[in-house]
């Protein structure tokens, strides 16, 4: 069952919805799937409900409500792009991840208090998710195509849970210089894991478009359901 709620911003401001997938069963644990420049759109729900038909309760949080509430963009389609872009220079992200707390502190009460919580993140979600790791105390995430890590590393020592990255080594917006940064700064911490994806680009496991890399798209979600699975349950 799918459904839109309504999330309360931690500092009592402007509330926010988000769309949740549920599963047939009591939930393993809730996993928060984080937005990419375009939106709460039809490949981020259908991560959500793909997530819920394993299991999980999952929210896909409005994060570009403070901009325009419920956009919903197609990188397929340039002016889209160009849109999505511009959204992401205007983009508060340190009240994103303060809008990601509350989606967080909503699942665990949705889960009765006690149960686990997970994040998963794309492009700009990916950024996001790492700072979750570094700013919450969210139990595992996951992070695709995450954008400007090198400028985010003097936070690693703050990242107590577990953490994934997956980096598509021909990613136009991520050169080889930070990735060569990323690794330097994250191969050695204890919780965080990296995996390389030669030969693809950003936005390489979206779920519809022409950016899509089957192979590689399967690869990575299947290492992220192995990691959620030994981490949330």
């Amino acid at each position: 069952m799918t459904r839109t709620v309504t999330i309360d911003a931690l500092d009592g401001t402007t509330p926010f919805t988000a769309y949740v997938a549920e599963p047939a069963d009591t939930p393993r644990a809730a996993i928060i799937v984080i937005q990419e420049i375009f939106g709460v759109n039809a490949g981020i729900r259908r991560k959500c409900d793909t997530l819920a038909e394993a299991g999980y309760l999952a929210y896909a949080p409005d994060l570009f409500h403070p901009l325009q509430p419920g956009i919903e963009l197609d990188p397929d389609i340039e002016p889209d792009m160009q849109r999505a872009l511009g959204l992401m220079g205007e983009f508060d992200q340190d009240r994103g991840v303060r809008d990601i707390e509350a989606t967080i502190k909503a699942a665990r009460a949705a889960l009765g208090g006690t149960g686990k919580v997970g994040a998963v993140g794309y492009c700009l979600g990916g950024r996001l998710a790492y700072m979750t790791a570094a700013r919450t105390d969210i139990d595992a995430t996951v992070g695709y195509y995450a954008v400007g890590i090198d400028g985010l590393l003097r936070e690693s020592h703050a990242i107590a849970n577990p953490l994934m990255l997956h980096i598509p080594q021909d990613d136009h917006f991520v050169d080889q210089a930070t990735q060569a940064a990323m690794h330097a700064g994250l191969d050695d911490h204890p919780k965080v894991a990296l995996h390389d994806y030669p030969g693809e680009d950003h936005g390489f496991a979206t779920e519809f478009g022409q950016r899509r890399s089957p192979t590689s798209a399967n690869e990575a979600d299947a290492r992220t359901m192995a990691f959620f699975a030994e981490h949330l349950g």
